[in-house]
């Protein structure tokens, strides 16, 4: 179902466009998703709405890494200098909230939502790297917060092709609405 409206309290949240997640082989190019990003963050500043920058970042010596055994572990990749940067490619504005992270998840053990909460924002709409982590992970816990969540379906990507397209084709339909880029910047313009 096509997206023909915002909440006028709707937020754009940009999970993880980081240099050390941007340099990474991702399934599209991060080039067109950061260009698609900065497209959104430009309309939403256009249209009077919070733009929220998430960034990942951990202590030097590692100890706030989440550990535990899995099955299949992320990529062993070692951080660069500049990891946790925000990446230039999508300009930051002086209204921009910036929310650093420790985990997968935006809004667990980050001040997020009460920053949110206390803006009256009720609908977020999601984009960034990965799809399978960063942002679906936000937009499972947005949804048990009792936000709507909208995801700019082309302005996320994965370091795996087949989990970027299980999160799009059956996981985020069932928590979020789906729509492109262009659609939603002109809904957040406005």
């Amino acid at each position: 179902m096509p997206v023909d409206t915002l909440d006028r309290a709707t937020a754009l949240v940009l999970v993880d466009l980081q240099n050390g997640i941007t340099a990474l082989p991702t399934v599209h190019d991060p080039a067109t998703i950061l260009g698609r990003a900065a497209l959104l963050a430009d309309a939403a500043r256009r249209g009077g709405r919070p733009v929220v920058r998430v960034r990942v970042e951990h202590a030097p010596d590692g100890g706030d890494v989440l550990r535990g055994r899995t099955d299949s572990p992320g990529p062993a990749v070692a951080p660069r200098a500049d990891f946790s940067e925000l990446d230039p490619r999508v300009p930051v504005a002086a209204t921009d909230l910036h929310v650093v992270k420790r985990g997968w998840d935006a809004l667990t053990g980050t001040e997020l939502d009460s920053r949110l909460r206390r803006r009256g924002v009720r609908s977020l709409v999601l984009a960034g790297i990965s799809t399978s982590i960063g942002v679906e992970s936000t937009a499972r816990t947005a949804r048990e917060l009792g936000y709507e969540v909208v995801v700019a379906h082309d302005a996320v990507t994965d370091l795996v092709a087949s989990a970027h397209a299980t999160s799009l084709d059956v996981i985020l339909p069932r928590i979020a609405r789906l729509e492109s880029t262009a659609v939603l910047a002109e809904l957040l313009a406005r």
